[in-house]
């Protein structure tokens, strides 16, 4: 069997990567060195034919010029943070990342820096025997800054005061001046420095807030004193009766502050981040109740110009779903306020201290 020029060439240009040709005609190559018989004598033919398959079928592989392979659609959204080998986010990473929070921090607040907002205090709108003092636990960042009590848009407060009658229209934080007089109802909260949350007051601050609140209270008699979530009624009451609260339920407390006529109201946190309470709709019963007090305790006849409806949702399910909303935003929102943390780190304090 003797070697023939054409598959002597062909070796050559394979060996020598002078791969061109080839391609360019391989239609034409293929179809000779498959059929023309002749060419089957040749003791290189079948070399020849090897090499030429397993080039063709690399090179459709790595080139997308011999087959027409279809882009890959990429997805949309950030791409993923760049890794390490070691698993670890790249230091350039952390330190964009931390520019870019920084930078948001600053157009929150208008230029000022977060510790800049925290030195800043929200004053009381409180006066002298109110129908209804709303308590809080602590002012946040953005009441600070504002300068007026509930400005989140988010919050219940304002929604659930209009619907209940507690006011005849919709009000906003701006208003918040104007209630003592206009409606007698007025504001404070338990502990009087800025945080971002709740969880950033030690316990030494909580336990010297109830007792400034106690101080408050008596100066000022309210008729209701009214507790904007259970985790600050549970602190209040442990400082000021000596009484561990289990099992609260909201509503008018069996309690009054000493030395007043003053009772305690305790109605759920106005937050949207209330896991058992996710939206106003479901808030308002107790604003509804709270003004009954209040009319029932003035000798005021009740109105009947808002009436409560059945609820038209599983609560079991809005709850067990506000759980879980409530979670992941804890995670992710650093002003997450829940006042249970504060309620276990005040109860471990005191145990360890006895």
């Amino acid at each position: 069997m003797a070697d023939c020029t054409y598959c002597t060439d062909a070796l050559n240009e394979l060996h020598m990567n002078q791969t061109k040709d080839i391609i360019k005609y391989k239609s034409k190559f293929l179809n000779r060195l498959f059929n023309i018989r002749s060419l089957r004598s040749c003791r290189l033919y079948f070399n020849c034919l090897f090499f030429i398959c397993l080039f063709l079928i690399q090179y459709s592989i790595n080139s997308s010029s011999f087959l027409d392979v279809t882009p890959v659609k990429k997805k949309r959204g950030r791409p993923p943070k760049q890794q390490a080998e070691d698993g670890e986010t790249r230091e350039e990473d952390d330190e964009v990342e931390a520019a870019k929070k920084a930078k948001r921090a600053l157009n929150r607040f208008n230029g000022m820096s977060v510790a800049e907002v925290m030195a800043k205090t929200l004053p009381d709108v409180i006066t002298y025997n109110l129908d209804i003092l709303i308590i809080g636990i602590n002012p946040g960042l953005l009441s600070a800054y504002k300068g007026h009590h509930y400005p989140n848009p988010g919050n219940h407060f304002w929604k659930c005061l209009f619907l209940s009658g507690l006011t005849d229209q919709q009000l906003n934080y701006m208003h918040d001046q104007s209630l003592p007089e206009k409606y007698s109802i007025g504001f404070t909260n338990m502990v009087e420095r800025t945080t971002p949350g709740s969880k950033d007051l030690s316990s030494k601050e909580i336990r010297e807030g109830g007792r400034q609140l106690l101080e408050k209270l008596q100066k000022y008699k309210p008729l209701i004193a009214a507790f904007n979530g259970k985790g600050i009624y549970e602190i209040f009451c442990k400082e000021t009766f000596g009484v561990k609260a289990k099992n609260l339920e909201f509503g008018l407390q069996p309690y009054k502050i000493p030395e007043t006529e003053t009772v305690c109201y305790l109605m759920p946190s106005s937050s949207p981040r209330c896991a058992q309470f996710p939206r106003a709709q479901d808030k308002v019963h107790f604003y509804i109740k709270l003004k009954e007090l209040r009319d029932q305790m003035k000798g005021l006849a009740p109105s009947r110009e808002v009436e409560e409806t059945e609820y038209s949702f599983d609560l079991q399910l809005a709850k067990e779903d506000a759980k879980r909303i409530a979670i992941k935003e804890e995670q992710l929102d650093p002003e997450y306020e829940s006042c249970s943390a504060l309620h276990e780190e005040t109860r471990h304090s005191n145990n360890s201290s006895k």
